[in-house]
């Protein structure tokens, strides 16, 4: 057994549990359970039961319990959007993500915003975090100043040059504060914007909305930056054109002008003098062009990008995707040097900021914000999305069941009694290999799919 578990990459332990699953009666059902899940890490598992009933007549129509499920359970997705914890939640995330922000460039009406928003104009901006001392870098094609020419992936890429002297207070600040500088960007942005059309604030609301949808990324360095997509509409959201001054340039020197703006006093604690905290000198502002034409920042490139960060954290820097209450953690994870350091800084200053919450967010350096956000007109929401996702299944069991469809009768209404009790989540060291395998064959599938689909449309077209 143990050349057998070699072979397959695995210890003798994981394939003996392997084989114990694959082997009970029930492996068929317990596998169709983690493929609705798209091979979830760590399903939650519910006990208990659903009864649908019809009101007028008291009778049952349909009754479903875990009793027949294996293990007595029934396993469902975590939901998790982190990519280091959940792939396949993740990915589901990232999807959600992808349509949200595509919804608010191209224009889809089931998802709130009309195709003419593809006229309004709207950049994609990137807004960086200020130095605190200088880190090995990729310079174009000159050598870092280190001296040396790094690789892409070299590992002290965003590393200190002199970690004794990088100012890791203020870098563990700047992020924990990094959500309040994007809110007093957004405040700044709007009075700029009228300043530029020459207007009061309350005419400029008036007229015009500015709309935006961001994500949180990690810099190597460990600093978070932020990449939104803002855009303007008229004084009805997306559904109105914005006024003639509501122009590309005046956009863009309005989210720059209220870049420089944007200061957060933190007041002198302890033996930490008083600090003034701002974005970087690194801002880019591009404007985001249709499909078709050519252009790197097309509405495409920028959906699949802030769709890919929304399920990364700071675990990309080094540091781990949980807690840690210690120091004496970081030696126990190994953590590197570099974020080791920074979470080092979030310990040591909770003491003095303990309204900041900075040992609870040590693991994320500090940060505390959500990883994507968007104003209220943008498109469509998370929870809207998942909806139409769960009414689709409900839908399709309905369908299989033969129970009747209130869209089809609304007089034929049906009662949904449930109880559930929590009873743990996670698989075993089999349950996991094999729900990983699960995961890999359905993204492989996924895949496949998409580089046929433009094949089958073609055909599709050349046969009509």
């Amino acid at each position: 057994m143990t050349d057998t578990a070699t072979a397959a990459g695995l210890d003798a332990a994981t394939l003996t549990d392997v084989l114990r699953v694959a082997n009970r009666a029930d492996f068929d059902r317990w596998q169709e359970q983690i493929k609705r899940t798209g091979g979830c890490s760590d399903p939650i598992r519910l006990m208990g039961g659903t009864k649908t009933i019809d009101p007028t007549t008291k009778t049952v129509l349909h009754a479903y319990s875990t009793d027949t499920e294996p293990g007595g359970m029934l396993r469902i997705a975590c939901g998790n959007r982190r990519a280091s914890r959940c792939p396949a939640c993740a990915w589901t995330y990232a999807g959600d993500t992808y349509h949200l922000i595509r919804a608010g460039l191209v224009g889809d009406p089931a998802k709130g915003t009309p195709h003419t928003i593809r006229d309004h104009p709207r950049v994609f901006a990137t807004l960086t975090a200020p130095s605190f001392g200088p880190v090995h870098n990729r310079p174009g094609t000159r050598p870092c100043r280190c001296g040396t020419r790094h690789g892409e992936d070299a590992p002290e890429l965003g590393t200190p040059l002199d970690p004794d002297t990088y100012d890791y207070t203020g870098a563990v600040l700047w992020n924990n504060h990094a959500s309040d500088l994007w809110r007093y960007f957004t405040i700044y942005l709007r009075r700029e914007i009228a300043r530029r059309a020459g207007l009061t604030q309350k005419a400029a609301h008036e007229q015009s909305r500015v709309s935006f949808g961001k994500v949180a990324e990690y810099q190597k360095r460990g600093a978070v930056h932020f990449h939104a997509v803002i855009r303007f509409d008229g004084a009805g959201g997306p559904d109105d054109p914005p006024p003639a001054w509501a122009t590309l340039d005046l956009l863009t020197d309005a989210i720059r002008a209220a870049a420089k703006r944007v200061a957060v006093d933190v007041p002198a604690v302890g033996d930490q003098p008083a600090r003034t905290l701002g974005w970087g000198e690194q801002l880019k502002v591009d404007p985001i062009t249709a499909f078709g034409d050519g252009e790197e920042i097309s509405e495409q490139a920028v959906a699949s990008y802030v769709a890919k960060y929304a399920t990364k954290a700071a675990e990309t820097t080094g540091t781990v995707d949980r807690r840690i209450g210690n120091k004496e953690a970081l030696v126990l994870l190994d953590v590197p040097d570099h974020p080791a350091r920074l979470i080092a800084a979030c310990l040591d200053l909770h003491a003095l900021y303990p309204d900041r919450k900075l040992r609870d967010w040590a693991h994320m350096l500090g940060f505390r914000g959500h990883f994507s956000t968007k104003s209220r007109r943008y498109s469509t929401t998370l929870g809207a999305l998942r909806q139409v996702r769960a009414d689709y299944r409900a839908a399709q069991q309905r369908q299989a069941l033969g129970l009747p469809d209130p869209d089809d009768n609304p007089e034929a209404t049906t009662l949904t009694v449930a109880h559930w009790t929590y009873a743990g989540h996670g698989h075993t060291p089999g349950e996991s290999w094999l729900a990983a395998n699960i995961r890999r064959d359905i993204q492989h599938n996924r895949e496949i799919a998409r580089e046929e689909l433009p094949t089958l449309l073609a055909l599709e077209g050349a046969a009509t």
